[in-house]
């Protein structure tokens, strides 16, 4: 498990701090400190995340497939290499709009994200 005492943290791939996954929905945990954390979220075909709505800001970076992003009352087509920033009070969730799993990234400041999947 990873600790943010320190100045630099450096992560393997496959390392995670800690992993939530529901309905074909997967979140791994990578680096959580005080101020933010990084998540890798997987999505198989056609589904769905919850629907989300918490404090801070939030950036998505895809990784692999095509996804769809609502944030507010606006829609977002996302592929491989493209980003999507938003505040994270706006109501969101992610779906995965091909017919390959989707993954990407989300940094979120400060982290709150893994708390509110419980």
């Amino acid at each position: 498990m990873m600790t943010m005492d320190e100045d630099v943290v450096y992560i393997k791939n496959g390392e995670e701090k800690s992993k939530t996954k529901k309905l074909g929905n997967l979140y791994r945990l990578t680096v959580k400190s005080h101020t933010m954390e990084a998540i890798i979220a997987e999505l198989d075909p056609h589904m769905e995340s919850k629907l989300f709505q918490h404090d801070g800001e939030e950036m998505h970076f895809v990784l692999q497939g095509e996804m769809e992003s609502i944030a507010g009352e606006k829609s977002y087509k996302l592929s491989e290499g493209d980003i999507l920033w938003h505040k994270s009070m706006l109501k969101h969730h992610a779906r995965n709009i091909g017919s390959e799993k989707v993954v990407y990234i989300t940094l979120g400041t400060p982290p709150s994200f893994m708390s509110n999947m419980v």
